[in-house]
């Protein structure tokens, strides 16, 4: 396969109180406390069409994960058999995307604030996506 680099820039980061990695819970729905997506001026227009109430994929880069790691215990359970990292949410992958569906609660310019984001504190905000509906196109 040919090398190839690629170039993801971040649009901003996560403002939240989640700092530690083993503290934080393994997905969103699991007692993320609210968090803010703080954007970048640069991509300000980016964001002019968002709404309060309706729900993201926010595409982060887990900087703080180990990009060796192929193969993992499910939710870090030692009893659970081991599965390659492609069949499993783990955090550490080769390349750490995160990918968290959340809820807008409130626009403040280029702050977000959203719900179920269990991203730690200072993650870079790689893209924002819609969610959307059967037959929605946007």
């Amino acid at each position: 396969m040919p090398e190839t680099d690629y170039a993801i820039h971040p649009i901003g980061w996560v403002e939240s109180p989640l700092v530690d990695r083993d503290a934080a819970p393994l997905q969103g729905d699991e007692g993320a406390p609210d968090a803010w997506l703080v954007l970048d001026p640069t991509v300000r227009p980016a964001a002019r069409d968002l709404d309060v109430g309706v729900d993201l994929i926010v595409l982060t880069w887990l900087d703080r994960a180990d990009r060796e790691t192929l193969v993992v215990h499910p939710r870090g359970d030692p009893d659970r058999p081991s599965r390659g990292v492609f069949s499993t949410r783990s955090q550490d992958r080769p390349n750490p995307i995160g990918l968290h569906r959340v809820q807008v609660l409130a626009i403040d310019d280029t702050r977000i604030h959203v719900r179920n984001l269990e991203a730690l504190d200072r993650t870079p905000v790689v893209d924002i996506k819609p969610v959307l509906g059967p037959g929605e196109e946007r």
